[in-house]
């Protein structure tokens, strides 16, 4: 687990959690840096111990424990051929569902997973879902270190990265619960770094698109005959 200095007592009561279960360690960080910083400090701690696979989820109760059987699944070569190198834990595929969520809140969420889809040309349905699993040889190829999107973006980004860099993205459906108690840290700002990064991401893959597209017609506009 990482702490980012949580208000609430959530290091505390991991650490203590810790002290008696070999299996769990926190990694506790002197303040909050974002949620992609977060990440990436987890995923290079997992890296450092030699782990193959690093699976990322809510420590909030959102993301059910039980799901993740399924989700590791995918990552095996059952069939033949089928192996996923990246898999996202769905809420927007057949068997994905969202339960307690304010209405807003999911048309948020579905309004910005269809324009990430749109302008960065991926079918990811659910593209900034945070319950998903890594295999090692994904997060060692993507340069973590240029990682800049702190907010939710950074699914977006890790999850578009891995696709360009031609790795089997494969969704799961899941069942998202809206927690019970505490806050969610989704504030406009957040919103807003989302649209401005993808956006800019799409603009970035687009252009060139554009500007082939442009020389082209200019080159056969120059060798058409002059009509009189």
């Amino acid at each position: 687990m990482v702490d980012d200095d949580s208000p609430d007592g959530t290091g505390q009561l991991a650490a203590a959690l810790a002290a008696t279960d070999s299996r769990v360690h926190v990694l506790h960080r002197p303040a909050k840096a974002g949620l992609g910083a977060a990440y990436v400090a987890g995923f290079r701690w997992a890296l450092q111990r030699g782990y193959d696979v690093v699976v990322e989820m809510d420590a909030d109760g959102s993301h059910a424990p039980e799901d993740l059987p399924r989700i590791l699944a995918a990552l095996t070569d059952d069939p033949p051929g089928t192996a996923a190198d990246v898999v996202l834990g769905s809420r927007y595929v057949p068997g994905g569902r969202v339960v307690n969520w304010a209405r807003y809140r999911e048309w948020i969420s579905r309004g910005g997973n269809y324009y990430s889809r749109m302008a960065l040309g991926v079918r990811i349905h659910d593209v900034t879902g945070g319950f998903r699993a890594y295999r090692r040889q994904v997060l060692e190829d993507l340069d973590l270190s240029t990682v800049a999107s702190q907010g939710y973006c950074f699914q977006v980004d890790l999850a578009w990265r891995s696709v360009l860099a031609g790795f089997a993205v494969v969704e799961v459906p899941i069942t998202f619960t809206e927690r019970e108690h505490g806050q969610s840290k989704m504030t406009s700002a957040i919103v807003l770094e989302a649209l401005w990064r993808v956006t800019v991401w799409g603009a970035k893959r687009y252009l060139p698109n554009l500007r082939r597209q442009s020389d082209t017609d200019s080159t056969s506009n120059a060798t058409q005959p002059s009509q009189l």
